[in-house]
């Protein structure tokens, strides 16, 4: 978990992230308004979620199914995303509790969210996630076989594919991020093009605390940033 973070802290935070965020939109001849600040609340408690949501925080996302059941019913408000990564077994827990799932990395998670979506008579928002850096490590579909897998999720029922989203390779100067956004961007654009039906393409989610400056310059129409709004974590 994370050490209790007091109001003026947060209040800091948030206005030294806002302050990054216009700044990026300024420098890429874009307006702040554009960019969906979505706070990432691993760790968070819910309090601290609920404080952050009155002063202004419009949109949240959890890594973890256990984590979001656990604070589902404790927060008040707030558009919910799902942003880690999600087994197939777990989309039937969220199914109804989340407005979009970010972190669609196969054919098969897209699948099941599609019958647990059409069971529970909803259409799920989703975004397909691209391994952009291509490493081994990571899932996600590679930017070749991107094209091909929102054509394959765009057929399936109950699901409206919104766009993409990434987690670059891990830099040790958020700069190094820059080729990484700006081919993601490119990829998206290419896609956003061929105008596929049902997905509208309107979401590219990139960036996150070290870089989402960097990632709004490139083009990032939704930032995912949890530490430099709530400090960092402690785990146990």
């Amino acid at each position: 978990m994370m050490e209790k973070l007091s109001a003026e802290e947060f209040d800091l935070n948030y206005k030294n992230v806002l302050k990054r965020l216009y700044a990026a939109a300024e420098k890429s001849g874009r307006k702040a308004e554009e960019i969906t600040l979505l706070a990432a609340t691993k760790t968070v408690d819910a309090d601290t979620v609920n404080y952050a949501i009155q002063k202004g925080i419009t949109h949240i996302g959890e890594n973890r199914v256990q984590e979001l059941l656990s604070k589902q019913d404790r927060i008040v408000g707030a558009h919910r995303h799902f942003i880690g990564h999600l087994q197939t077994n777990k989309v039937k827990d969220i199914i109804d509790k989340v407005e979009m799932i970010e972190s669609v990395d196969s054919l098969r998670l897209a699948e099941e969210i599609s019958k647990q979506a059409v069971k529970h008579g909803i259409v799920m928002d989703i975004l397909l996630e691209v391994n952009i850096g291509g490493e081994e490590s990571k899932s996600g579909f590679s930017p070749e076989e991107t094209e091909n897998a929102v054509r394959k999720t765009a057929l399936l029922p109950g699901i409206a594919v919104k766009g993409l989203m990434t987690i670059p390779p891990v830099a040790e100067m958020p700069e190094d991020a820059r080729k990484f956004f700006r081919n993601m961007y490119k990829l998206f654009i290419d896609i956003k093009g061929k105008n596929i039906d049902n997905s509208c393409m309107s979401v590219l989610s990139m960036g996150m605390s070290n870089d989402f400056d960097i990632a709004v310059e490139e083009g990032a129409t939704l930032v995912r940033v949890g530490t430099s709004l709530f400090g960092r974590r402690v785990y146990k």
